[in-house]
């Protein structure tokens, strides 16, 4: 099954300190990012390479790069700070951006906003949004790319809190996507919030709690 709860005692420790209610946004924030670059290495550490040759101060060297141009969607709006995260592994990745919105009533995304760059067929697209709830905003937001013709094995979901309905729902609609995560929760409460999870990303990412 192409889901992976990724385990590694530095990102243990930063999801700790960003599911405390009493963490400030602004250190919530860098939470994010780094925990963001912490999953995207390990979802790309078996990623195909290709050889490169550099010049060093004293020789030359024969190395490896990756294959493949990194493609960075983020879901807005929780997605940006995490995207950031990815980003700096990747300074010189293109960027795609999808807005979705979940309707309270029906709990079902909403796409308002929808750019990304042609050619995502020959891009390794890696889709971050910190939660993955119920699964129907990631699997709009997947089904968004693979319309503009990405590639699923070369995709990923990346996240940071995962619900098991949301993994069931994902997989089901994109079997062939890979998601990542740092935790796998206990499930959703009536107001469909992953439990314990860590409130609502974007709020506690922008500053707009009541």
């Amino acid at each position: 099954m192409g889901f992976h709860v990724l385990r590694h005692a530095v990102a243990e420790t930063y999801l700790a300190e960003a599911r405390d209610a009493r963490t400030p946004s602004v250190r919530f924030r860098e939470l994010v990012r780094r925990l963001g670059g912490l999953v995207a290495a390990e979802a790309l550490r078996e990623a195909p390479t290709r050889p490169v040759e550099v010049v060093t101060p004293c020789g030359v060297a024969h190395g490896r790069t990756l294959a493949d141009p990194v493609l960075i969607v983020p879901i807005l709006r929780a997605g940006l700070a995490y995207a950031e995260g990815v980003a700096q592994l990747f300074p010189e990745a293109a960027f795609g951006h999808i807005g979705l919105y979940r309707d309270e009533t029906t709990k079902r995304p909403v796409t308002y906003f929808c750019k990304v760059p042609e050619r995502l067929a020959e891009r390794r697209v890696l889709l971050v949004d910190p939660m993955l709830a119920t699964g129907h905003s990631a699997v709009a937001a997947a089904e968004a790319l693979l319309v503009r013709g990405a590639d699923p094995a070369r995709m990923a979901l990346l996240t940071l809190v995962a619900a098991p309905e949301g993994r069931d729902v994902f997989l089901a609609a994109h079997p062939g996507i890979e998601v990542w995560t740092v935790a796998l929760d206990a499930g959703l409460n009536a107001q469909a919030y992953i439990v314990p999870g860590l409130g609502d990303a974007g709020d506690r990412l922008f500053g707009t709690l009541d």
